[in-house]
């Protein structure tokens, strides 16, 4: 069952947001087409529009997100009779080393697999379904090691601290339609179960600025951690360069069981305002209200604020720059304000090479068992060299070093300010 559900996502597609994919940049170009009809490709209207409006299609990111119109989609396209599809498939082999009393060192597989199926009706009607899996469950419930990162729980008994927890396999599955009222304005109704409410920044493993990079931000519980949610619903507008959305959606976080289907409760709330000035930048400002997000404190509700720019642009001669800034802010059930700052940056100076980097600082009231609030920072670099070993098939030779910054009472805890590094193999199919 597992290689069927895996073989449906890759065949099926969904092209991962991407900015250093030259072949495919809104258009048809680059298509395998397979043994697949071609149909009247070249007459299919809306085909390099956006999901949700018209906009180029490189504008749409995870879940109902933006970013930069200069970005592009990497993917497998192919023409199934009026159904366009795509997919792509990420699979890291990694190696994780992190120092310290606190720290541990582990072997692991990461990534997605994903695949989208979209059809036009008229030049008004969209409808797009999307399915995202992932191999993290089978790393097991404690996830890898990642100091100063906290969120959701181990095993269902235990706060998970110092570890980043794995997804679930099933990360996505949703289904959008749009509906264009003319040339600048539409609206857009998106379903997912699970899915992305509107919240936040586009998920890290999909940001043009870091999605290279195989380590999660220890930000993502402030930023982007409700990209996987049991019970999603998000109605939106666009205007032009605009979008406005609110999402009913279940506050609470994914359980221990990676398997399986949380109950959707549809018991929390959030709104999104985005905005798109130019074709480098993409700006989104959002507010959510969570209902019992922590399986260990049922009682406590949380309230979430976002503010994130992501920036691309070619650089005359030195390639391609990515580039985000990220700003939020928790408000948790106990009365703590938690803030957190994320900028991360890739670089591609030739087709095959990225370089990356990433900067965070955080509050955090969960690295000390008495629930003080504590700051700490962490800086990464690393680097990944591709090599081509096909048309649609490519490996990478990876690796990152981090900087952790700990002070106060963490510096006992962490005996000074510790290290970690990961080296990975990746293999791509897009």
């Amino acid at each position: 069952m597992r290689r069927v559900v895996l073989g449906f996502a890759v065949l099926v597609g969904f092209s991962a947001p991407s900015w250093a994919d030259e072949h495919d940049h809104g258009s048809m170009s680059g298509m395998d087409m397979g043994n697949m009809d071609m149909g009247q490709t070249s007459e299919m209207p809306g085909m390099g529009e956006g999901v949700l409006g018209s906009y180029p299609m490189t504008r749409d990111a995870s879940g109902t997100s933006w970013q930069p119109d200069a970005a592009t989609h990497e993917a497998i396209h192919a023409m199934a009779g009026d159904w366009m599809l795509m997919g792509h498939l990420r699979l890291d082999g990694i190696y994780d080393w992190q120092s310290g009393p606190r720290g541990d060192e582990m072997a692991f597989f990461a990534g997605m697999a994903m695949g989208m199926a979209r059809r036009d009706f008229g030049q008004a009607d969209t409808l797009q379904f999307r399915a995202m899996l992932s191999p993290d469950p089978f790393m097991g419930k404690r996830g890898y090691p990642l100091l100063l990162a906290t969120g959701e729980t181990a095993d269902g008994t235990t706060h998970l601290v110092d570890r980043q927890h794995p997804h679930d396999l099933f990360m996505e599955l949703s289904g959008t339609y749009a509906h264009r009222f003319d040339g600048e304005n539409s609206g857009f109704l998106y379903f997912g179960y699970p899915g992305e409410p509107a919240l936040g920044p586009t998920a890290f493993m999909h940001r043009a600025s870091g999605m290279d990079n195989p380590e999660a931000p220890i930000s993502h519980h402030w930023l982007d951690s409700t990209h996987i949610t049991f019970g999603v619903l998000t109605a939106g507008f666009v205007h032009d360069d605009w979008k406005l959305e609110v999402s009913r959606f279940t506050g609470r976080e994914p359980d221990q069981y990676r398997f399986n289907f949380d109950s959707a409760r549809f018991d929390s709330t959030s709104a999104r305002l985005s905005w798109n000035p130019d074709e480098h930048w993409s700006l989104q400002a959002s507010w959510g209200f969570l209902k019992s997000p922590e399986q260990l404190e049922p009682n406590e509700n949380e309230t979430r604020y976002s503010a994130s720019a992501t920036f691309i642009t070619p650089v005359e001669n030195l390639g391609t720059v990515a580039a985000t800034l990220a700003w939020g802010l928790k408000r948790t059930g106990h009365g703590d304000k938690l803030n957190a700052v994320l900028a991360e940056a890739e670089w591609k100076p030739a087709d095959l090479w990225t370089l990356f980097t990433r900067a965070e600082w955080e509050e955090n009231a969960e690295l000390l068992a008495g629930g003080e609030v504590t700051r700490a920072g962490k800086l990464s670099l690393g680097a990944i060299r591709d090599l081509k070993l096909a048309d649609h098939l490519k490996i990478g030779l990876g690796a990152l070093y981090d900087f952790d910054f700990v002070g106060g009472d963490l510096d006992t805890a962490y005996d000074g300010d510790p290290r970690g590094a990961m080296v990975f193999l990746r293999l791509v199919a897009e």
